[in-house]
């Protein structure tokens, strides 16, 4: 059953209940590698599934690349002149072909560079801070565009086809559309299969298509209709970005990352073959799924890298800023924002390195790792950038032009702050991320509730898994009570930061403790406490951050410096922590709850008074209704050189 949305567009009609079916249907269900993640929120600290941290393998043709990269990224890109013209010259876009970075990931028989992700996520570091908006396109063509798809779940004949074209080419991933965002269940784009099934007809409108105003290849997500002898559901194709029917109708503009090339791309009868399907119908939503699971490791890499550029900047101005007689690094208020920015700079790089590693070795499954990894570091690095404007003062929100213009350093802070605001939303906001890890979390939970928290199911059944649930929590439980973090000899071998990893230990069957009391209380409806779950997810995401701070701190060179380093932000994080495991309990969510229901009722309407409303008019939702463009192509080619 259909419905017109508020843009006109016909949409599948879903209630709650079936958009989350939706999204349980797309979720990866079996668990058949283990996963620190997944242990640490069921109350288990196993360092041994990070600790030794898999060798990272020093590869002579990576080292290779990546010193091309920095020399390329030293000499031959203008970031000033990026922002200015909110545009990557073509002579950039085709001097990074020339050097593999379209294919860091592609295997080698492909035509690909074929690096494991800690030589990709270090090539994102070095072009990241050298221009995000850089970044962003290479990250978006190689996690979620076409090559990691097609590596994944195509033939191998579309892997002949497609993987050595993206060597050359760019891609996009196409998912969102003007009123669906983060609900997959009520996906317009429908993809109509021909009556002797060779091909797909594909229509719709999807928005924010980062790559896809200049890009050649298309990953687009279209909805099947059920009929006879096809399943239907939401599915993943390989797309041409110059067939006809597609139009970009508009490159967007945003906040930060100003030379990004991302738009509205309108379909219109696209004839797509169906041979280029990427996997079987209704699979599209796991794929992109599945994809993202490690794709999402490429945003903590610029995050990583931003946080220790900022580390450097804050140290280097605080020792050369002089006020009341002192450098203002030696005054307790600046001190303190040093020593946040470094701790937490040194924190990122062990989440991004020991997830990077694991990804690597390929003998875990690091979805959870993965999404902490993402969510945590969008936001910690945003903390950071704010910080850095904090401590630059005046010239933090001065821009780099207008620093250099006066005779002084021009040091981009003001363009960080907008550059890095899009990660807490790119890939998954922080709301959704916790969401997301959330479910993951309370995944042993709701497979033992099952049908106790489930209304459809009857007695007989209920009372079945009331006693399944008994006899896992009769295991289970006792666990809880005690554990190594209790003994002060435990964990000595890492030295200064043992304290730390006993927190952890103890933090962690806490968090299990609290996890299985909100389900006792809520049942079925904690779905529906998503500050509760948020919490969760932010305890576990410090605890991660911990232990891959006191791992990895072992494994540097600089190990000493590294403990220093480590212990600093163990004691940071253990504060968060604390406050955290506080508002599970004591919050105020109950009233704001309230608030929030009057506030959409009108009842504080009159708080409008006095003020004017500097917006455009216009809809609060584009229109987007399927059918031909009434508008100009705007997609971008970049010849190659």
């Amino acid at each position: 059953m259909t419905t017109l949305d508020s843009t006109g567009t016909e949409r599948p009609q879903v209630d709650a209940q079936q958009a989350r079916q939706v999204a349980e249907e797309a979720r990866q269900t079996r668990w058949d590698r283990p996963s620190f993640g997944r242990e640490l929120f069921m109350g288990r600290l196993r360092l041994d599934l990070i600790d030794p941290l898999p060798e990272g393998a020093v590869l002579p043709e990576g080292e290779r690349f990546l010193s091309r990269l920095r020399e390329f990224c030293e000499t031959r890109i203008d970031a000033a002149l990026i922002e200015r013209e909110a545009r990557v010259p073509d002579e950039v876009i085709n001097g990074l072909r020339d050097l593999g970075a379209f294919g860091i990931k592609i295997p080698r028989n492909y035509g690909g560079l074929g690096l494991p992700a800690v030589y990709y996520h270090r090539a994102l570091m070095l072009v990241g801070t050298t221009s995000p908006a850089i970044g962003a396109l290479l990250s978006a063509h190689q996690s979620i565009g076409v090559p990691q798809p097609v590596k994944m779940f195509g033939t191998e004949e579309q892997k002949r086809e497609f993987l050595p074209r993206c060597v050359r080419e760019i891609t996009a991933f196409l998912l969102t559309e003007p009123d669906v965002g983060s609900d997959p269940a009520r996906l317009a784009t429908s993809a109509v299969p021909s009556e002797d099934g060779e091909s797909y007809t594909l229509n719709g409108v999807k928005l924010w298509t980062t790559n896809g105003v200049l890009a050649d290849l298309l990953v687009v997500m279209a909805r099947v209709p059920k009929s006879e002898g096809h399943r239907g559901g939401v599915t993943a194709f390989v797309v041409e970005a110059g067939a006809p029917g597609i139009t970009v109708e508009n490159r967007n503009s945003f906040l930060g990352l100003r030379g990004i090339e991302n738009g509205v791309t309108r379909l219109h009868d696209v004839v797509v073959p169906a041979r280029n399907r990427i996997g079987g119908e209704g699979e599209g939503l796991k794929i992109a799924l599945t994809t993202l699971n490690t794709g999402r490791l490429s945003l903590p890499a610029m995050c990583t890298a931003a946080a220790k550029w900022c580390a450097r900047i804050a140290r280097e101005w605080s020792a050369q800023r002089v006020q009341w007689g002192r450098p203002v690094g030696a005054h307790e208020a600046i001190a303190s924002k040093i020593s946040f920015i470094t701790a937490t700079a040194f924190a990122l790089e062990a989440v991004l390195e020991v997830s990077g590693r694991l990804a690597d070795a390929d003998r875990h499954d690091i979805r959870i790792e993965a999404a902490l990894a993402k969510l945590y570091s969008s936001e910690l690095a945003w903390q950071i950038a704010d910080e850095l404007v904090q401590v630059r003062g005046g010239r933090g929100y001065e821009t780099a032009e207008s620093l250099v213009a006066r005779g002084e350093r021009g040091v981009p802070v003001e363009q960080l702050l907008r550059d890095m605001r899009i990660n807490r939303i790119f890939e998954g906001s922080s709301e959704i991320m916790h969401l997301l890890i959330a479910r993951e979390a309370v995944d042993v939970h709701l497979s033992v509730a099952g049908d106790i928290i489930d209304p459809k199911a009857d007695m007989r059944r209920k009372a079945r898994a009331v006693a399944r649930a008994g006899g896992f929590y009769a295991r289970w439980l006792p666990g809880l009570a005690v554990g190594r973090g209790q003994l002060p000899t435990s964990f000595a071998e890492y030295g200064r930061l043992a304290g730390h990893l006993r927190y952890v230990e103890r933090a962690s069957r806490r968090i299990a403790r609290q996890t299985f009391y909100g389900m006792s209380r809520w049942q079925g409806a904690m779905e529906n406490r998503q500050l509760f779950l948020g919490r969760i997810v932010d305890i576990g995401a410090e605890l991660f951050a911990m232990s891959a701070t006191c791992v990895y701190a072992t494994s540097v060179n600089q190990e000493a410096s590294g403990v220093e380093l480590a212990d600093a932000f163990c004691r940071q994080a253990r504060r968060r922590v604390e406050e955290l495991f506080g508002r599970l309990w004591h919050n105020t969510d109950a009233a704001d709850r309230t608030l929030a229901e009057r506030a959409l009722d009108g009842r504080y309407d009159w708080l409008d008074e006095g003020v004017l409303d500097p917006s455009i008019e216009g809809p609060w939702i584009a229109e987007a209704t399927p059918g031909p463009t009434s508008r100009p192509d705007q997609r971008r080619i970049v010849e190659p050189d």
